[in-house]
């Protein structure tokens, strides 16, 4: 299967019965949306779920895709989606104390083993984690994802005007926090 083919190409290629097109797609975009996870949830582990949740679904859905957005664009908003809901989840699972929070904590400690300065992600984690969704799904896709507040419309159905305000409060709290804890 050639790398070099369109992401239309391999989803044609894909419904019309060629896996290893879907295996492209899958090459293609998984590491940005295991960050795209990661990021929104804070949890190494949940990434991991919400990856392989999303992948099943864009498997099983793919014949939904319209063709008037880039796959990415639909593969992001399934990953937010999912991402969100999980968040939701937790909320509702710590707040009636069914969740160990211990298995949680160990996940991420065994995903910043590998990282080099383990404190300072830790810490943006947590600060990320203080921000309302809205506001740290804006701040994620801006910041790390380096999208235009164009491109977040687009995938989250959102007004332009709507992001810039909570990007300008997220970005407000994310500064007020560092500060709070002297991050440099």
């Amino acid at each position: 299967m050639p790398e070099e083919l369109t992401d239309f190409e391999l989803i044609k290629r894909f419904l019309d019965g060629e896996q290893s097109a879907f295996d492209v797609l899958v090459r293609r975009y998984h590491s940005r949306i295991y960050w795209v996870a990661r990021r929104l949830t804070g949890s190494h582990s949940d990434a991991d779920d919400i990856v392989q949740e999303v992948l099943i679904t864009i498997y099983t859905k793919l014949y939904t895709f319209k063709f008037n957005s880039g796959f990415y664009t639909w593969a992001y908003r399934i990953t937010v989606r999912k991402s969100l809901n999980m968040i939701r989840s937790k909320k509702i699972k710590r707040f009636f104390n069914f969740e160990d929070s211990e298995s949680e904590l160990t996940g991420n400690m065994d995903y910043l083993k590998n990282i080099e300065d383990k404190q300072k992600l830790e810490m943006l984690d947590k600060i990320l984690q203080k921000l309302p969704e809205k506001q740290r799904e804006v701040f994620i896709l801006r910041n790390y994802d380096e999208l235009t507040y164009e491109e977040i419309a687009d995938i989250t159905g959102k007004s332009v005007g709507g992001l810039k305000a909570n990007y300008f409060n997220a970005f407000e709290k994310v500064k007020k926090y560092m500060n709070e804890i002297n991050f440099e």
